[in-house]
C-alpha cells in the first residue's frame, strides 16, 4: 500500500487567501483514505485580493503577468510551508484561482502558472482541473464531489459553503452536484464595507431583521430555475447580486440577516428535493467557511426541519475539506484514473484531468 504524500492548495471565490492542506492519501481494500497531516491559511494582502478580483476586467497582457505573478507566489507560499514541514512531499495539487469561468463558452481560466509553481516550489505540480472537462462540454464545476463519492460516502448530501453553494449526492447510482447559488460572497461583501473581513458566528446576521421583499427578488433570480448541472461564480454576483446590495437602503445587519435567509431556503430546497424518503435519518455534511457561521448553521436546520441532519465537522476539514480533494484529484490524475464526473458536470464523458509540470531543473 502506498501512501502519497500531498500539499494541496485552494483558493476561492470567497478571496479570503490560499488554504494549503499536507495530506496523506492512500487507497486499501478498494477504499480511499485520508488523513490531514498539517494544514495553513494565508491571507491574501489587500493588494494581492485587489489583484485577483479585478483579474476578470485585466487586458490580456496583464492577465497573462498576473497567471505568471500568482504561480510565483503560490510556489514561494508552498516552499516555505514546505521548508518548515520538514517531512517528505511527493508533489503538490494546485486548484490555481479562477478567474474566468464562462463554460457555455467554453472558456474557463484558473490563475496560478504551473511551471513557475513547480520551478519555483521545486516540487511536480499537477493543475488546471477544469479546462479538459470544458473542452468535453462539460461546466468544469464544481470538482469537490469526487472527493464526496470517495471520501465521505457516508453522508447522504455534502455541502460546501464558500464563496458559492454547492451540493453533490448520489441519485440512481450516480453522483449528481451543482453550484446552489450564492453562500459567502454577499456576506463578505457586505461586511467588507463595515471594515470587517467577515460576520463572526453570524453574530450580526442574527441581530438583523427578515426583509421579505429584498428575499423574494433574490429567491427570484432566474439562476434557480436553471436545471442542473450548472456552476456559477463572480460574474454572476457582479451583475445580478451587487446592484440588489449597492441598491438598497437596508441596514447591513438586516441585509446579512436576510441574505443568509436566502441562502439556506435555497440550499433546503435542493436538499429536499433529492432526499431519499424512505429513508429516516438522512445527513448532510457542512464544511467551508459557512460551516464556522453558527447563525448560518442554525437558519439551514431550522429551514430542513427533522428530516435532513446537519453535521458540523471539525475545524480542520470544514476549512480544508477542499485542498484536500485537490489532493486527492492529483492523486487519480497521476494514477490516470477518472476525476471529473460527467454525471456532475454535464460533459461528454468522465476525465483524469489535469495538466502535469515537473520543475525545469529536474528535467
Amino acid at each position: 500500500m502506498s501512501v502519497y504524500k500531498v500539499l494541496g492548495l485552494m483558493s476561492g471565490t470567497s478571496l479570503d487567501g490560499l488554504d494549503i492542506a499536507y495530506c496523506h492519501i492512500w487507497e486499501e481494500d478498494n477504499k480511499w483514505n485520508f488523513s490531514i497531516e498539517n494544514t495553513a491559511e494565508i491571507n491574501y494582502s489587500d493588494e494581492m485580493r485587489e489583484y485577483l478580483k479585478n483579474a476578470i476586467h485585466l487586458s490580456e497582457e496583464d492577465h497573462d503577468q498576473l497567471h505568471k505573478d500568482y504561480g510565483i507566489w503560490l510556489g514561494q507560499q508552498s516552499k516555505l510551508f514546505i521548508d518548515e514541514l520538514e517531512e517528505e512531499v511527493d508533489f503538490i495539487a494546485s486548484h490555481g484561482h479562477t478567474s474566468h469561468h464562462r463554460p457555455e463558452e467554453g472558456v474557463t481560466f484558473q490563475l496560478g502558472d504551473g511551471q513557475l509553481l513547480a520551478n519555483t516550489s521545486g516540487k511536480q505540480v499537477v493543475c488546471d482541473f477544469r479546462t479538459k472537462d470544458v473542452s468535453l462540454k462539460g461546466q468544469g464545476a464544481p470538482l469537490v464531489p469526487i472527493g464526496d463519492k470517495l471520501l465521505f460516502h457516508e453522508y447522504d448530501f455534502c455541502l460546501n459553503l464558500g464563496g458559492i453553494s454547492n451540493i453533490s449526492f448520489d441519485k440512481n447510482g450516480e453522483r449528481i452536484a451543482y453550484d446552489i447559488g450564492l453562500a459567502n460572497m454577499p456576506l463578505n461583501y457586505i461586511t467588507h464595507k463595515m471594515g470587517l473581513a467577515y460576520d463572526e458566528n453570524g453574530k450580526i446576521a442574527r441581530s438583523g431583521k427578515l426583509n421579505h421583499a429584498l428575499l423574494q427578488k433574490l429567491n427570484s433570480l432566474p439562476y434557480y430555475a436553471l436545471p442542473y448541472p450548472k456552476s456559477t461564480g463572480y460574474e454572476w454576483f457582479s451583475s445580478e447580486i451587487m446592484p440588489l446590495i449597492e441598491g438598497s437602503k437596508l441596514s447591513n445587519e438586516d441585509l446579512l440577516h436576510t441574505f443568509i435567509h436566502h441562502n439556506c431556503e435555497q440550499i433546503a430546497f435542493a436538499a429536499l428535493k433529492h432526499k431519499n424518503n424512505g429513508k429516516s435519518n438522512s445527513k448532510l455534511l457542512a464544511t467551508g467557511g459557512g460551516a464556522l457561521n453558527q447563525f448560518f448553521m442554525d437558519t439551514l436546520q431550522s429551514k430542513l426541519g427533522n428530516s435532513i441532519e446537519v453535521v458540523v465537522p471539525n475545524r480542520t476539514l470544514i476549512a480544508y475539506k477542499e485542498a484536500l480533494v485537490f489532493a486527492l484529484m492529483g492523486v487519480l490524475r497521476l494514477e490516470g484514473k477518472t476525476n471529473v464526473l460527467k454525471s456532475v458536470t454535464g460533459a461528454t464523458s468522465d476525465s483524469c484531468s489535469g495538466e502535469m509540470f515537473v520543475p525545469k531543473d529536474l528535467v
